[in-house]
């Protein structure tokens, strides 16, 4: 998708990347509201896929749930390494851990999500925005209006 932004240019996210544990999934479950946000970001053509460690052994069946792609890294090196199949010119990551931070590095738009398991205070310096929820993270790509009032200069 692509959003006009006032004084910027154009800004064309096509990629969403995720975090899992702590971003999608807060204390082990999905939140209310983000299948069906997530089923409209793929309506609209968005290509989404999360990226974890598969800690608590669900990945495949929240990949499924979710309608979504993802990959097993489990480590920050490893989810660094995963960005590069992404053009970096239009994908977005959003996350809420230290282990984020090289998906954040390897985005055009980084965002930082303040949830139940709280936000690693390292990931400040490489996010763009920071919202209270995974819905809000969700709804700045479905809002044009919102995207674009909060990326302007």
């Amino acid at each position: 998708m692509k959003y006009d932004v006032s004084e910027v240019g154009e800004i064309e996210i096509n990629t969403i990347v995720f975090d899992l544990n702590g971003t999608l999934q807060v204390q082990g479950s999905i939140p209310e509201g983000v299948r069906e946000r997530l089923a409209k970001l793929r309506e609209l053509g968005f290509s989404l896929v999360f990226f974890t460690g598969d800690a608590r052994g669900n990945a495949h069946e929240i990949a499924e749930e979710l309608g979504i792609e993802f990959r097993k890294c489990v480590n920050g090196a490893e989810k660094e390494a995963a960005m590069s199949d992404f053009d970096k010119e239009t994908t977005a990551a959003i996350g809420n851990a230290r282990i984020d931070i090289g998906t954040f590095r390897n985005a055009k738009l980084a965002i930082g999500t303040l949830q139940a398991e709280g936000i690693h205070t390292g990931i400040l310096k490489h996010i763009d925005v920071l919202v209270p929820s995974i819905n809000d993270a969700l709804d700045f790509f479905l809002d044009e209006a919102a995207f674009k009032a909060t990326m302007r200069t």
